[in-house]
């Protein structure tokens, strides 16, 4: 949990109005991950401004997607509250936070009530592969109550607590197991694990797990079936540790990137023309690992719609300011932000 610790710290050191745009950043890369985990891709402005009016942080008046206003609600949730218990009601209120505006599912904000077997499945009609088969619903109630009884128990306050890592693990692949709900499992089953790390250390641990099973996704779902379906869980408890400390070091470099960047774009204020701030607005956007393999001039054109004559006029200029740096020749000449030395010089 050091990482962790690390960046709060580091956040304890912005100005106010730096320090509400870091949190923004912060929750809305875990939403969009979490949410593309599930194959829903999110629009980061709508979710921003969400997460804004969630945190009261803006009162303007913005139409949100239900998407993502409702999993807005549910991060906000995670970040304002962050040692308030998992209880049965909280899970049913996530629930329908993460079903906001959806029409094809019967039980929202209850667990599943239907006969049919909760099933995880995959391949066409007629050739399916069962990957798990969950509890019956009329289960339902005792299974999720041992879950929660485990959970209280083992909190940091409890009378068996238990280091954070292995609690997280342990309470995610748990709940994943029970699916309780009709649809959402994943994304709650993050939260409960999210909700975890940040008992731990007593304040919201900005750890980016979601990003880090995102990158996994593959991986993921293969460790979470074999821990499910055999009971022996040492490799999943593993695998996740790993992935819990590889996103607390990411979200300790997304900070400080957050952190520069505000610093970068102060510094080059009124010094740029209106085509070179897009072009870094827009590199910016992609977060510390900028565009794969750099800014090209096709890029430039792209973004921008200037001739030759200009982008080549306008990155030269860009170059000399300290806004971008320079590599390759002739074709393969790419650029970068000039931020990365000193966001994660030490």
């Amino acid at each position: 949990m050091e990482n962790a610790a690390i960046a709060v710290g580091t956040m304890r050191h912005l100005e106010n109005d730096d320090r509400e745009d870091v949190v923004i950043e912060l929750l809305c890369s875990d939403a969009v991950s979490t949410s593309a985990i599930e194959g829903e891709i999110l629009d980061r402005d709508s979710l921003q401004s969400s997460l804004r009016r969630q945190l009261g942080m803006s009162a303007a008046p913005f139409r949100s997607r239900p998407a993502e206003a409702g999993i807005a609600e549910m991060m906000a949730d995670l970040y304002r509250y962050p040692l308030n218990p998992i209880t049965e009601g909280r899970l049913q209120e996530w629930h329908r936070m993460v079903m906001n505006g959806r029409r094809d599912i019967a039980d929202i904000g209850h667990y599943r009530r239907h006969s049919e077997p909760m099933q995880i499945v995959s391949g066409a009609f007629g050739r399916q592969r069962v990957h798990f088969e969950a509890p019956p619903s009329g289960r339902l109630t005792i299974e999720m109550g041992r879950l929660l009884e485990w959970l209280a128990r083992t909190s940091p306050e409890g009378p068996d607590p238990l280091p954070a890592l292995s609690r997280a693990g342990i309470a995610h692949l748990w709940f994943e197991s029970i699916h309780p709900f009709e649809d959402g499992n994943g994304r709650i089953g993050r939260a409960i694990a999210e909700s975890a790390l940040a008992r731990a250390i007593s304040t919201p641990t900005f750890s980016a797990l979601s990003k880090s099973l995102l990158k996994h996704r593959k991986d993921y779902y293969a460790m979470l079936e074999v821990a499910s379906t055999t009971l022996a869980i040492d490799d999943w408890l593993s695998w996740f540790a790993d992935r819990a400390l590889e996103a607390q070091k990411s979200a300790d470099e997304l900070v400080r990137f957050l952190i520069e960047k505000t610093r970068f774009m102060d510094r080059l204020r009124d010094v740029l023309n209106e085509r070179q701030e897009k072009v870094l607005l827009r590199m910016l956007a992609e977060g510390p690992e900028g565009f794969t393999g750099g800014l090209s001039a096709g890029n430039y054109a792209t973004i921008t719609g200037a001739p030759p004559s200009t982008i080549t006029r306008d990155l030269s200029n860009m170059v000399e300011k300290g806004a971008l740096l320079r590599t390759g020749e002739r074709k393969a000449t790419r650029y970068r932000l000039n931020i990365a030395n000193e966001t994660y010089g030490d």
